[in-house]
Protein backbone atom coordinates (compact mmCIF):
# COMPACT_ATOMS: atom_id res chain seq x y z
CA UNK A 1 0.00 0.00 0.00
CA UNK A 2 1.12 3.54 -0.76
CA UNK A 3 2.51 5.52 2.19
CA UNK A 4 0.69 8.84 2.48
CA UNK A 5 2.57 10.79 5.15
CA UNK A 6 4.08 10.55 8.59
CA UNK A 7 3.80 12.79 11.64
CA UNK A 8 1.17 15.54 11.70
CA UNK A 9 -1.39 15.24 14.45
CA UNK A 10 -0.83 11.49 15.05
CA UNK A 11 1.77 9.72 17.20
CA UNK A 12 5.10 8.89 15.57
CA UNK A 13 4.82 5.06 15.49
CA UNK A 14 1.74 5.18 13.28
CA UNK A 15 2.09 4.45 9.55
CA UNK A 16 -0.13 6.22 6.98
CA UNK A 17 -1.39 5.33 3.57
CA UNK A 18 -4.13 6.58 1.27
CA UNK A 19 -6.81 4.50 -0.37
CA UNK A 20 -8.68 7.29 -2.08
CA UNK A 21 -8.93 11.01 -2.46
CA UNK A 22 -11.29 11.53 0.46
CA UNK A 23 -10.07 8.97 3.04
CA UNK A 24 -6.77 8.65 4.91
CA UNK A 25 -5.98 5.34 6.65
CA UNK A 26 -3.29 4.61 9.19
CA UNK A 27 -2.04 1.51 10.99
CA UNK A 28 -1.39 1.73 14.73
CA UNK A 29 2.04 0.11 15.07
CA UNK A 30 1.30 -1.02 18.62
CA UNK A 31 -2.07 -2.67 18.10
CA UNK A 32 -2.09 -3.36 14.36
CA UNK A 33 -5.53 -1.75 14.11
CA UNK A 34 -6.45 0.07 10.89
CA UNK A 35 -7.98 3.46 11.53
CA UNK A 36 -9.63 5.85 9.08
CA UNK A 37 -9.94 9.60 8.77
CA UNK A 38 -12.38 11.22 6.39
CA UNK A 39 -10.69 14.05 4.55
CA UNK A 40 -12.86 17.16 4.87
CA UNK A 41 -12.95 20.12 2.48
CA UNK A 42 -10.38 21.63 4.85
CA UNK A 43 -8.15 18.57 4.52
CA UNK A 44 -5.02 20.67 5.27
CA UNK A 45 -6.00 20.52 8.93
CA UNK A 46 -4.21 17.17 9.19
CA UNK A 47 -1.00 19.18 8.71
CA UNK A 48 0.49 21.87 10.95
CA UNK A 49 -0.61 25.47 10.33
CA UNK A 50 2.25 27.61 9.03
CA UNK A 51 2.88 31.34 9.46
CA UNK A 52 5.05 33.93 7.79
CA UNK A 53 6.93 35.46 10.73
CA UNK A 54 9.45 37.66 8.95
CA UNK A 55 9.69 39.50 5.62
CA UNK A 56 12.48 41.37 3.88
CA UNK A 57 13.02 42.90 0.44
CA UNK A 58 15.61 44.92 -1.39
CA UNK A 59 14.55 47.68 -3.70
CA UNK A 60 13.91 46.38 -7.21
CA UNK A 61 15.73 48.16 -10.02
CA UNK A 62 18.98 48.30 -12.00
CA UNK A 63 21.99 48.09 -9.68
CA UNK A 64 25.27 47.87 -11.62
CA UNK A 65 27.29 48.04 -8.38
CA UNK A 66 25.50 45.09 -6.73
CA UNK A 67 26.08 41.38 -7.27
CA UNK A 68 23.53 38.59 -6.95
CA UNK A 69 24.72 37.36 -3.55
CA UNK A 70 24.72 40.81 -1.93
CA UNK A 71 21.10 41.32 -2.98
CA UNK A 72 20.02 37.95 -1.60
CA UNK A 73 21.95 38.43 1.63
CA UNK A 74 20.37 41.85 2.20
CA UNK A 75 16.84 40.44 1.78
CA UNK A 76 17.57 37.44 4.00
CA UNK A 77 19.06 39.55 6.77
CA UNK A 78 16.06 41.90 6.66
CA UNK A 79 13.66 38.95 7.04
CA UNK A 80 15.63 37.58 9.98
CA UNK A 81 15.76 41.02 11.63
CA UNK A 82 12.03 41.48 11.06
CA UNK A 83 11.43 38.18 12.88
CA UNK A 84 13.98 38.88 15.62
CA UNK A 85 15.57 35.58 14.61
CA UNK A 86 19.16 34.37 14.63
CA UNK A 87 20.83 32.52 11.77
CA UNK A 88 21.38 29.61 14.16
CA UNK A 89 17.60 29.13 14.35
CA UNK A 90 17.22 28.52 10.61
CA UNK A 91 16.83 24.79 9.92
CA UNK A 92 16.63 24.90 6.10
CA UNK A 93 17.27 27.43 3.33
CA UNK A 94 15.20 27.34 0.14
CA UNK A 95 16.27 29.55 -2.76
CA UNK A 96 14.22 30.54 -5.80
CA UNK A 97 16.39 31.54 -8.77
CA UNK A 98 15.67 31.14 -12.46
CA UNK A 99 18.93 31.77 -14.29
CA UNK A 100 21.76 32.86 -12.05
CA UNK A 101 24.24 30.64 -13.94
CA UNK A 102 23.27 32.31 -17.23
CA UNK A 103 22.97 35.88 -15.94
CA UNK A 104 26.07 36.00 -13.70
CA UNK A 105 27.92 32.70 -14.27
CA UNK A 106 27.52 31.39 -10.71
CA UNK A 107 26.28 27.84 -10.05
CA UNK A 108 25.63 26.04 -6.74
CA UNK A 109 23.73 29.10 -5.62
CA UNK A 110 21.82 27.94 -2.53
CA UNK A 111 24.80 27.14 -0.26
CA UNK A 112 26.73 30.03 -1.82
CA UNK A 113 24.05 32.52 -0.74
CA UNK A 114 23.28 30.82 2.58
CA UNK A 115 26.95 30.97 3.54
CA UNK A 116 26.95 34.66 2.69
CA UNK A 117 24.32 35.07 5.43
CA UNK A 118 26.37 33.02 7.87
CA UNK A 119 24.07 30.00 7.49
CA UNK A 120 25.88 26.66 7.14
CA UNK A 121 25.35 23.05 8.20
CA UNK A 122 21.73 22.85 7.05
CA UNK A 123 19.97 21.83 3.81
CA UNK A 124 20.32 24.63 1.24
CA UNK A 125 18.42 23.97 -1.98
CA UNK A 126 17.74 25.96 -5.14
CA UNK A 127 14.39 25.77 -6.97
CA UNK A 128 13.99 26.64 -10.66
CA UNK A 129 10.55 27.09 -12.19
CA UNK A 130 11.12 30.03 -14.55
CA UNK A 131 9.43 33.17 -13.17
CA UNK A 132 7.71 31.01 -10.52
CA UNK A 133 11.02 29.83 -9.03
CA UNK A 134 10.64 31.45 -5.62
CA UNK A 135 6.91 30.76 -5.55
CA UNK A 136 7.83 27.08 -5.92
CA UNK A 137 10.49 27.45 -3.20
CA UNK A 138 7.85 28.94 -0.90
CA UNK A 139 5.39 26.12 -1.69
CA UNK A 140 7.94 23.45 -0.79
CA UNK A 141 9.11 25.32 2.30
CA UNK A 142 5.53 25.57 3.59
CA UNK A 143 5.08 21.86 2.83
CA UNK A 144 8.21 20.98 4.82
CA UNK A 145 7.17 23.01 7.87
CA UNK A 146 3.58 21.82 7.67
CA UNK A 147 4.70 18.19 7.56
CA UNK A 148 6.97 18.64 10.56
CA UNK A 149 10.26 18.10 8.70
CA UNK A 150 11.48 21.53 9.80
CA UNK A 151 10.30 24.30 12.08
CA UNK A 152 12.07 27.42 10.88
CA UNK A 153 12.82 27.88 7.17
CA UNK A 154 14.21 30.88 5.33
CA UNK A 155 12.96 31.27 1.75
CA UNK A 156 14.71 33.70 -0.57
CA UNK A 157 14.19 34.65 -4.20
CA UNK A 158 16.79 36.55 -6.19
CA UNK A 159 17.75 37.52 -9.73
CA UNK A 160 20.47 39.76 -11.14
CA UNK A 161 19.36 40.48 -14.71
CA UNK A 162 20.85 43.82 -15.71
CA UNK A 163 24.40 42.48 -15.90
CA UNK A 164 23.53 41.32 -19.44
CA UNK A 165 22.44 43.41 -22.46
CA UNK A 166 18.76 43.31 -23.37
CA UNK A 167 19.13 40.90 -26.36
CA UNK A 168 20.97 38.42 -24.10
CA UNK A 169 18.34 38.83 -21.36
CA UNK A 170 15.63 38.07 -23.92
CA UNK A 171 17.53 34.96 -25.03
CA UNK A 172 17.98 33.72 -21.45
CA UNK A 173 14.31 34.28 -20.60
CA UNK A 174 13.28 32.43 -23.78
CA UNK A 175 14.86 29.34 -22.24
CA UNK A 176 11.70 29.05 -20.13
CA UNK A 177 9.79 28.30 -23.33
CA UNK A 178 9.96 25.34 -25.72
CA UNK A 179 13.42 25.58 -27.28
CA UNK A 180 12.72 22.86 -29.81
CA UNK A 181 9.56 24.50 -31.12
CA UNK A 182 8.42 28.05 -30.45
CA UNK A 183 11.85 29.45 -29.52
CA UNK A 184 13.49 27.79 -32.50
CA UNK A 185 10.88 29.50 -34.65
CA UNK A 186 11.93 32.87 -33.19
CA UNK A 187 9.28 33.40 -30.53
CA UNK A 188 10.09 35.42 -27.41
CA UNK A 189 7.81 35.88 -24.41
CA UNK A 190 6.51 39.24 -25.63
CA UNK A 191 5.55 37.49 -28.87
CA UNK A 192 3.87 34.60 -27.03
CA UNK A 193 1.82 36.86 -24.77
CA UNK A 194 0.98 39.05 -27.76
CA UNK A 195 -0.59 35.97 -29.35
CA UNK A 196 -2.50 35.32 -26.13
CA UNK A 197 -3.69 38.93 -26.10
CA UNK A 198 -4.74 38.86 -29.75
CA UNK A 199 -6.70 35.63 -29.24
CA UNK A 200 -8.38 37.03 -26.10
CA UNK A 201 -9.39 40.07 -28.12
CA UNK A 202 -10.86 37.84 -30.83
CA UNK A 203 -12.76 35.54 -28.44
CA UNK A 204 -13.96 38.04 -25.85
CA UNK A 205 -13.70 41.50 -27.37
CA UNK A 206 -10.89 42.61 -25.08
CA UNK A 207 -9.53 46.02 -26.11
CA UNK A 208 -6.28 47.96 -26.00
CA UNK A 209 -7.95 50.43 -23.63
CA UNK A 210 -8.63 47.62 -21.17
CA UNK A 211 -5.00 46.45 -21.20
CA UNK A 212 -3.80 50.04 -20.93
CA UNK A 213 -5.99 50.47 -17.83
CA UNK A 214 -3.98 47.70 -16.15
CA UNK A 215 -0.72 49.51 -16.91
CA UNK A 216 -2.02 52.90 -15.72
CA UNK A 217 -3.31 51.40 -12.46
CA UNK A 218 -0.10 49.49 -11.72
CA UNK A 219 2.08 52.50 -12.44
CA UNK A 220 -0.07 54.55 -10.06
CA UNK A 221 0.42 51.94 -7.34
CA UNK A 222 4.13 51.59 -8.05
CA UNK A 223 4.60 55.34 -7.70
CA UNK A 224 3.53 54.92 -4.06
CA UNK A 225 5.90 51.99 -3.41
CA UNK A 226 9.31 53.14 -2.12
CA UNK A 227 10.92 49.86 -3.27
CA UNK A 228 9.49 49.86 -6.81
CA UNK A 229 11.71 49.89 -9.88
CA UNK A 230 9.57 52.44 -11.75
CA UNK A 231 7.85 55.07 -9.61
CA UNK A 232 6.25 56.82 -12.56
CA UNK A 233 2.61 57.71 -13.06
CA UNK A 234 1.38 57.35 -16.66
CA UNK A 235 -1.81 58.36 -18.43
CA UNK A 236 -4.08 56.32 -20.66
CA UNK A 237 -2.84 58.35 -23.62
CA UNK A 238 0.78 57.47 -22.81
CA UNK A 239 -0.02 53.80 -22.34
CA UNK A 240 -1.85 53.60 -25.66
CA UNK A 241 0.88 55.49 -27.51
CA UNK A 242 3.78 53.45 -26.13
CA UNK A 243 6.54 52.07 -28.31
CA UNK A 244 5.32 48.88 -30.06
CA UNK A 245 6.99 45.70 -28.80
CA UNK A 246 4.89 42.88 -30.24
CA UNK A 247 1.45 43.79 -31.55
CA UNK A 248 -0.83 44.51 -29.71
CA UNK A 249 1.64 44.95 -26.81
CA UNK A 250 3.57 48.17 -26.30
CA UNK A 251 6.39 48.92 -23.88
CA UNK A 252 3.77 49.88 -21.28
CA UNK A 253 2.24 46.40 -21.48
CA UNK A 254 5.52 44.68 -20.58
CA UNK A 255 7.17 44.16 -17.19
CA UNK A 256 10.65 45.39 -16.39
CA UNK A 257 14.10 43.79 -16.47
CA UNK A 258 15.14 44.15 -12.84
CA UNK A 259 17.61 43.19 -10.16
CA UNK A 260 16.36 42.39 -6.68
CA UNK A 261 15.70 39.91 -3.90
CA UNK A 262 13.01 39.06 -1.35
CA UNK A 263 12.91 36.75 1.66
CA UNK A 264 10.42 35.35 4.13
CA UNK A 265 10.94 33.39 7.32
CA UNK A 266 8.27 30.80 8.07
CA UNK A 267 7.52 28.72 11.16
CA UNK A 268 4.70 26.67 12.69
CA UNK A 269 1.82 28.94 13.71
CA UNK A 270 2.11 27.67 17.27
CA UNK A 271 5.63 29.13 17.46
CA UNK A 272 4.89 32.39 15.64
CA UNK A 273 4.72 34.47 18.83
CA UNK A 274 8.40 33.73 19.43
CA UNK A 275 9.22 35.84 16.37
CA UNK A 276 6.50 38.44 15.77
CA UNK A 277 3.39 40.05 17.14
CA UNK A 278 1.90 40.13 13.63
CA UNK A 279 2.06 36.61 12.19
CA UNK A 280 0.49 36.01 8.78
CA UNK A 281 -1.01 32.54 8.36
CA UNK A 282 -0.73 30.48 5.20
CA UNK A 283 -4.37 29.50 4.72
CA UNK A 284 -3.92 27.64 1.46
CA UNK A 285 -1.21 26.97 -1.10
CA UNK A 286 -0.89 24.87 -4.24
CA UNK A 287 1.39 24.42 -7.23
CA UNK A 288 0.33 23.07 -10.63
CA UNK A 289 1.86 22.60 -14.07
CA UNK A 290 0.85 22.57 -17.73
CA UNK A 291 2.45 22.18 -21.15
CA UNK A 292 5.40 24.48 -21.77
CA UNK A 293 4.72 25.17 -25.45
CA UNK A 294 1.87 27.54 -26.22
CA UNK A 295 0.71 25.51 -29.24
CA UNK A 296 0.22 22.45 -27.00
CA UNK A 297 -2.31 24.20 -24.78
CA UNK A 298 -5.99 23.48 -25.33
CA UNK A 299 -6.97 27.16 -25.04
CA UNK A 300 -4.30 29.85 -24.87
CA UNK A 301 -6.73 32.34 -23.31
CA UNK A 302 -6.96 30.13 -20.21
CA UNK A 303 -4.02 29.47 -17.90
CA UNK A 304 -4.94 25.94 -16.86
CA UNK A 305 -2.20 25.67 -14.22
CA UNK A 306 -3.54 28.84 -12.59
CA UNK A 307 -7.07 27.43 -12.47
CA UNK A 308 -5.90 24.11 -11.00
CA UNK A 309 -3.57 25.64 -8.39
CA UNK A 310 -6.24 28.17 -7.43
CA UNK A 311 -8.91 25.51 -6.99
CA UNK A 312 -6.59 23.48 -4.74
CA UNK A 313 -5.55 26.51 -2.70
CA UNK A 314 -9.18 27.58 -2.23
CA UNK A 315 -10.08 24.07 -1.11
CA UNK A 316 -7.19 23.92 1.33
CA UNK A 317 -8.17 27.29 2.80
CA UNK A 318 -11.89 26.49 2.84
CA UNK A 319 -12.51 29.73 0.94
CA UNK A 320 -14.07 30.92 -2.31
CA UNK A 321 -12.80 33.54 -4.77
CA UNK A 322 -15.35 35.98 -3.34
CA UNK A 323 -13.63 35.70 0.06
CA UNK A 324 -10.38 37.16 -1.27
CA UNK A 325 -10.07 40.86 -0.38
CA UNK A 326 -7.00 41.74 -2.47
CA UNK A 327 -4.44 40.01 -4.68
CA UNK A 328 -0.93 40.21 -6.06
CA UNK A 329 -1.00 38.56 -9.49
CA UNK A 330 1.66 37.84 -12.08
CA UNK A 331 1.34 40.71 -14.55
CA UNK A 332 4.43 39.95 -16.64
CA UNK A 333 2.27 41.52 -19.37
CA UNK A 334 -0.97 43.42 -18.92
CA UNK A 335 -2.92 40.63 -20.60
CA UNK A 336 -1.56 38.24 -17.96
CA UNK A 337 -3.24 40.24 -15.18
CA UNK A 338 -6.53 40.14 -17.09
CA UNK A 339 -6.23 36.36 -17.52
CA UNK A 340 -5.32 35.94 -13.86
CA UNK A 341 -8.41 37.75 -12.59
CA UNK A 342 -10.49 35.42 -14.74
CA UNK A 343 -8.71 32.14 -14.01
CA UNK A 344 -8.56 32.83 -10.27
CA UNK A 345 -12.36 33.07 -10.37
CA UNK A 346 -12.71 36.75 -9.52
CA UNK A 347 -14.69 37.38 -12.71
CA UNK A 348 -16.13 35.22 -15.48
CA UNK A 349 -14.06 34.38 -18.54
CA UNK A 350 -13.88 37.34 -20.88
CA UNK A 351 -14.81 39.89 -18.19
CA UNK A 352 -11.30 40.64 -16.92
CA UNK A 353 -10.75 43.50 -19.36
CA UNK A 354 -13.98 45.41 -18.62
CA UNK A 355 -13.39 44.78 -14.88
CA UNK A 356 -9.99 46.51 -15.09
CA UNK A 357 -11.26 49.39 -17.23
CA UNK A 358 -14.09 50.04 -14.75
CA UNK A 359 -11.52 50.59 -11.97
CA UNK A 360 -12.61 47.57 -9.95
CA UNK A 361 -8.97 46.50 -9.34
CA UNK A 362 -7.70 49.93 -8.23
CA UNK A 363 -6.64 50.66 -4.64
CA UNK A 364 -10.15 51.92 -3.88
CA UNK A 365 -11.88 49.31 -6.05
CA UNK A 366 -13.89 46.31 -4.92
CA UNK A 367 -10.89 43.96 -5.39
CA UNK A 368 -7.51 45.76 -5.32
CA UNK A 369 -5.02 43.92 -7.53
CA UNK A 370 -1.26 44.52 -7.43
CA UNK A 371 -1.24 47.20 -4.78
CA UNK A 372 2.57 46.94 -4.94
CA UNK A 373 2.62 48.12 -8.56
CA UNK A 374 2.90 44.57 -9.82
CA UNK A 375 5.65 43.29 -12.06
CA UNK A 376 4.81 46.13 -14.41
CA UNK A 377 5.98 48.93 -12.10
CA UNK A 378 7.41 47.29 -8.96
CA UNK A 379 9.79 45.31 -11.19
CA UNK A 380 10.34 41.70 -12.19
CA UNK A 381 13.63 40.17 -11.05
CA UNK A 382 12.21 36.82 -12.09
CA UNK A 383 13.63 34.61 -9.37
CA UNK A 384 12.54 37.06 -6.67
CA UNK A 385 9.00 37.73 -7.89
CA UNK A 386 7.15 34.92 -6.09
CA UNK A 387 8.54 35.61 -2.62
CA UNK A 388 8.26 39.33 -3.33
CA UNK A 389 4.52 38.85 -3.79
CA UNK A 390 4.30 37.02 -0.44
CA UNK A 391 6.10 39.95 1.21
CA UNK A 392 3.68 42.42 -0.37
CA UNK A 393 0.59 40.46 0.70
CA UNK A 394 1.98 40.10 4.23
CA UNK A 395 2.73 43.83 4.34
CA UNK A 396 -0.92 44.63 3.57
CA UNK A 397 -2.22 42.14 6.15
CA UNK A 398 0.11 43.63 8.77
CA UNK A 399 -1.20 47.11 7.94
CA UNK A 400 2.25 48.36 6.96
CA UNK A 401 1.80 49.25 3.27
CA UNK A 402 1.95 53.01 3.77
CA UNK A 403 0.28 55.04 1.03
CA UNK A 404 -0.90 51.84 -0.60
CA UNK A 405 -2.62 50.45 2.49
CA UNK A 406 -6.13 49.18 1.87
CA UNK A 407 -8.83 48.87 4.57
CA UNK A 408 -10.05 45.35 3.66
CA UNK A 409 -6.78 43.54 4.25
CA UNK A 410 -7.46 40.34 6.22
CA UNK A 411 -7.30 37.79 3.36
CA UNK A 412 -4.97 38.17 0.38
CA UNK A 413 -3.86 35.99 -2.52
CA UNK A 414 -0.59 35.74 -4.45
CA UNK A 415 -0.41 34.15 -7.92
CA UNK A 416 3.04 33.42 -9.37
CA UNK A 417 3.39 32.21 -12.98
CA UNK A 418 6.23 30.46 -14.79
CA UNK A 419 6.72 30.73 -18.56
CA UNK A 420 3.56 31.12 -20.57
CA UNK A 421 1.63 29.20 -17.91
CA UNK A 422 3.60 25.97 -17.45
CA UNK A 423 3.96 26.56 -13.69
CA UNK A 424 1.61 28.29 -11.28
CA UNK A 425 1.77 28.74 -7.54
CA UNK A 426 -1.22 30.22 -5.70
CA UNK A 427 -0.89 31.17 -2.04
CA UNK A 428 -3.68 32.46 0.20
CA UNK A 429 -2.62 34.32 3.33
CA UNK A 430 -4.63 35.67 6.22
CA UNK A 431 -4.31 37.47 9.51
CA UNK A 432 -3.46 34.92 12.19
Amino acid sequence: MKVYHRGARFSAPNRYFSAGQDRIFWIDARTGAINAHTRSPRYAEVMRPVAVVGIGKTAFGAFPDRDLRSLAVEAGQKALEDARAKTSQVEAFFLGNFAGPSFVGQNHLAPYIAAGMGIVGIPATRFEAACASSGAAFFHAVSAVSAGLCDVVLVTGVEKMTSQPTPKVTEILAGAGDLCGEVRAGATFPALFAMIARRHMYQYGTTRDQMAAVAVKNHANGAKNPLAHMRKVITMEQALAGKPISDPLTVYDCSLVSDGAASVLIAPLERASEFTGKPVRVLGIAQASDNVALDEKEDITTLRAVKVSAEKAYKMAGLRPSDIQFAEVHDCFTIAEILATEDLGFVKKGEGGPYALAGKTCLNGELPVNTSGGLKAKGHPVGATGVGQICDVALQIRGEAGERQIPRNKVGLAQNLGGSGATSVVSILGAA
